[in-house]
């Protein structure tokens, strides 16, 4: 096997038991896919907890999307979760003009503090993603950006996302890049070439979309294909 790691988004225990079968080593565990994702309720958490043995990361998000609704609910719904055995999340907030809203993603990190967390795709939505990658740089726990590079997905954020690859180590580019949106295969060599390893997917492992289940056997050929395919990067 190779060092790449594939995340995995489902939504129940179920989809998290399937994808586990076809190879994921990780998982975003988010409801309401309908609406990118939401966060999951702690039953379904739990559910998908004693499921898998795989880390599962889970979703922070309510109905204000990018920017946060009501942070206070946010912030105790995080802490029942992490009461409930969470240790791994996935979180990202926006001001209405774009900017990164660090008092919101910093209220959400007292409810969970020593947790692992990625910054999701917010920052695709981001007016400057710089200046937000450097003001996540240091946050507590922070280990990973997911990000398509742009709004509508990898195929268009692709020389984006290659050309933030370049810049890993400076200052607002330290933490790990994992790709996702609209992933595809024919992308993988060339971020795997500049140092990506971590991919994310959740429609192109379903056979129609979110209104069906995760595919083992979809999931293994990601599995593969990241396995072997980036070997024949130029």
């Amino acid at each position: 096997m190779s060092d790449a790691v594939l995340e995995v988004v489902v939504t129940s225990a179920e989809e998290a038991v399937a994808a586990v079968e076809g190879g994921a080593d990780r998982l975003e565990l988010a409801a309401g896919m309908e609406a990118d994702g939401m966060t999951p309720s702690p039953s379904e958490f739990v559910r998908t907890r004693e499921a898998v043995t795989v880390p599962v990361r889970v979703m922070v998000r309510d109905k204000g999307g990018f920017q946060a609704a009501d942070i206070d609910e946010l912030c105790a719904t995080a802490t029942v979760l992490r009461r409930a055995g969470a240790q791994e999340f996935v979180l990202g907030f926006l001001t209405p003009d774009g900017a990164l809203d660090l008092p919101a993603v910093r209220a959400v990190l007292d409810s969970i503090p020593g947790c692992g967390w990625t910054f999701h795709r917010a920052l695709d939505h981001a007016t400057d993603r710089a200046a937000v990658r450097r003001a996540l740089d240091g946050l507590p726990g922070l280990d990973t950006v997911l990000s398509a590079g742009s709004v509508t997905g990898v195929a268009a954020g692709l020389r984006t996302l290659l050309a933030e690859a370049d810049r890993q180590g400076e200052p607002g580019y330290t933490m790990n890049v994992m790709a996702g949106g609209v992933l595809a295969v024919e992308h993988v060599p060339l971020l795997r070439a500049r140092g990506v390893r971590a991919f994310h997917v959740g429609t192109s492992v379903r056979r129609r979309g979110w209104d069906s289940p995760v595919d083992p056997a979809a999931v293994r050929r990601w599995r593969h294909h990241l396995d072997t395919g980036w070997k024949d990067a130029r």
